[in-house]
């Protein structure tokens, strides 16, 4: 999925160019805001909860967590696609400082309530341990979207921004509503297993809220800093001297184009890192703080190695993958650039895992916080003089704080520094 999505993005950056992408990934960072509030938390309560129930056999806890996740993902979707449409204007005009991007903020507001009750679905995949059928669907959502996307970029009109960014955001929506279709259906069918057993699951409602809520809080915060600080960056590069399309230009080289690349093998990691969530929550639960250590010392140092040589071969085939995919030279300088920045990026995701399947997740979320609080102070003071540069300092710098307090919480929570038992 990871390989479509990137072979996607080349041709989508050759179709439109970088302009049309740095357009693209403003409307998509505030899409991530929105679908932020839509979530509110929900995907990993979805995926604590239900872990519990199935740890503890209790199959109409699984039931009855289900029933009560997807009435708070229906409430909070909704209501993210209002304020969207509703506010698409003053957002457009006065948050993005671009009025092309209104249509596609009105686009992206159908796709919300979808968002959120897919994320409960995969949840409960993910927890359930069928996570190969919330994965077909997400396969199945991503050529959807992609044939939407090729389509609906036929009719619109070459070199018009506006039409080019709605074309994509419609194709991503469209998507979005197949995905909850399929998701649902899949769900419907898989449910029938779960009997029930007579077993009363105490506090369902509370439990989830003391989960969801809590991490909803730090999320929005998180989130609307993070949308803040991609922002800020084209109008940090103007005032260094970049013309309008010159600045939306130098954040699309980067975030629509180096980016992917250097996350591209990291896709291993970020299915590992949501798969530890029900293997240490129920390592927990029954007592096994050794197996809990074991665990996390083993997973740290085969990231560590394979982040280190994904971070070696993007050194040495920067300039023919830049070359390759995006026939751009410039492509080239920042994925060099960005290589070793690869370790630290990987060992922070399976951190991050780690420390949402041992309950940490708001000390995470917190966090992730002060990353981003980090990210808009640099961004607001070093790009207007130092332009990509200081954006490049800028994503090493907060990485490393977030890794630094990541790593000495989990050092702390799954006792690290204690000797394992001999076997």
């Amino acid at each position: 999925m990871r390989g479509i999505a990137l072979a996607f993005q080349a041709w989508l950056a050759a179709r439109v160019g970088a302009a049309g992408i740095g357009l693209y990934q403003l409307v998509a960072s505030v899409s991530v805001l929105f679908a932020t509030f839509a979530i509110s938390g929900i995907r990993f309560a979805t995926t604590r909860l239900v872990s519990e129930e199935v740890g503890l056999e209790r199959a109409a806890g699984v039931t009855g967590a289900m029933r009560r996740c997807a009435c708070y993902a229906l409430f909070f979707g909704c209501a993210a696609g209002t304020i969207v449409y509703t506010l698409a204007e003053p957002v457009g005009f006065l948050w993005v400082g671009d009025a092309r991007t209104v249509l596609s903020l009105r686009i992206m507001a159908f796709g919300m309530p979808c968002i959120a009750l897919s994320s409960v679905f995969s949840g409960y995949f993910t927890a359930s341990g069928r996570v190969w059928k919330a994965a077909a669907v997400h396969f199945i959502e991503q050529l959807v979207s992609v044939a939407f996307v090729v389509a609906l970029l036929k009719r619109a009109p070459q070199g018009d921004l506006e039409q080019i960014c709605a074309a994509i955001t419609g194709g991503g929506t469209a998507a979005d509503i197949v995905s909850l279709l399929l998701m649902g259906t899949v769900y419907a069918l898989d449910r029938r297993r779960w009997t029930r057993d007579g077993r009363r699951a105490p506090r369902l409602t509370r439990r989830m809220l003391d989960m969801a809520l809590p991490l909803a809080v730090s999320a929005y915060a998180r989130t609307s800093l993070s949308t803040l600080e991609h922002l800020l960056v084209p109008r940090g590069l103007r005032k260094s001297g970049f013309s309008a399309d010159g600045a939306l230009a130098g954040y699309g080289v980067i975030h629509g184009i180096a980016l992917p690349v250097v996350l591209f093998p990291s896709c291993l990691l970020y299915a590992l890192a949501d798969l530890l969530v029900p293997e240490l929550t129920a390592a927990q639960v029954a007592g096994r703080t050794a197996d809990i250590r074991r665990m996390v010392q083993k997973l740290l140092r085969q990231c560590l190695l394979y982040a280190t040589a994904t971070a070696a071969l993007l050194l040495v085939l920067a300039e023919p993958i830049g070359r390759l995919l995006f026939h751009s030279p410039e492509a080239a300088t920042y994925i060099r650039l960005l290589a070793p920045l690869v370790p630290i990026m990987n060992l922070d995701t399976i951190t991050d895992g780690c420390l949402r399947g041992l309950g940490e997740h708001t000390r995470c979320m917190c966090i992730n916080v002060l990353d981003a609080a980090l990210g808009v102070v640099l961004v607001w003071t070093l790009l207007p003089r130092w332009a990509l540069a200081g954006y490049v300092f800028e994503l090493y710098f907060c990485e490393c704080v977030n890794f630094s307090l990541s790593f000495r919480l989990l050092w702390k929570t799954a006792g690290l520094g204690k000797q394992n038992p001999r076997a």
